[in-house]
């Protein structure tokens, strides 16, 4: 049993306050009806309205939202398919060399990531813009999903692929019936976390722009050299809340299907 002093509650007070004091604040003051960010001046959401009516800004979103949504869909299949081949073929040859090409956009540093991709696109020839962006970050958010994925199927009970590969089944259908569905919550969680990671980017889809492809982050970090708006408190407030209620989503699929998976696996033991 774990006994808190005072000393452990003071410190983890303190800690949660700094993390998440500020966006407290972010999002009380997003609600100002003055337009001074340190002033409050009473409740509105006048710049909820002026938002919607800012081109620029839901230009950018949009923006966001595909370049995020492609990504990491992107991600998820690639990822998927990496943390496969690391788990079920754990001998071939450069297993290593590709083991620590998944895991390296873990550890290196964004800046470096940002800068090779912007050297590669230059040198290539390829116009930077929406597609180059969805690439860079594709090439970040893969490694998180492999992981993920990987960790479920070091787990996995391959005794039910192989009854039904005992029963018929072709390797393909196999994947897709039983192994899918089996592994779907931390599929689903992978795909999460590289939606958020992806919509969350500024420093390498600052290299991988071009003229005309400016996403969110990038707008609010140019927007904030001149000072902080009463719009972006509010347009970060929506990005908190989709991320927010993204998290808890992907929280209840994966417990609802955990619990379903023990439910079924207690139903063939005593079957």
């Amino acid at each position: 049993m774990i006994r808190w002093s005072r000393f452990n509650i003071v410190s983890v007070t303190l800690g949660l306050a700094f993390l998440y004091l500020p966006i407290l604040l972010l999002v009380i003051y997003s609600f100002n009806r003055s337009r001074l960010v340190t002033v409050w001046g009473g409740f509105s959401t006048q710049w909820y309205v002026h938002l919607f009516s800012n081109d620029t800004m839901l230009s950018a979103a949009w923006l966001t939202v595909r370049i995020a949504l492609l990504s990491a869909t992107i991600a998820t299949v690639l990822g998927t398919m990496a943390a496969l081949t690391l788990v079920r073929y754990t001998r071939f040859r450069g297993r290593i060399l590709f083991s620590g090409m998944i895991y390296a956009p873990l550890v290196m540093p964004d800046v470096i990531t940002g800068l090779s991709l912007l050297l590669l696109f230059v040198t290539s020839g390829v116009d930077r813009g929406f597609w180059t962006i969805v690439m860079a970050h594709t090439t970040l958010t893969m490694c998180f999903v492999a992981v993920v994925v990987q960790s479920r199927l070091l787990t996995f009970d391959r005794s039910i692929e192989e009854a039904a590969l005992d029963l018929g089944a072709p390797p393909v259908r196999t994947f897709f019936e039983v192994t899918l569905p089996i592994i779907a919550p931390a599929v689903f969680s992978g795909w999460v976390l590289a939606l958020t990671l992806s919509l969350d980017d500024l420093v390498i889809a600052t290299f991988a722009s071009g003229a005309g492809a400016k996403t969110l982050p990038m707008l609010i970090y140019s927007q904030v050299k001149l000072g902080v708006t009463p719009e972006i408190n509010a347009i970060c407030t929506i990005l908190i809340g989709v991320v927010a209620i993204g998290v808890i989503c992907a929280s209840i699929v994966t417990k609802r299907r955990e619990v379903q998976r023990q439910r079924d696996e207690q139903a063939a033991a005593a079957a």
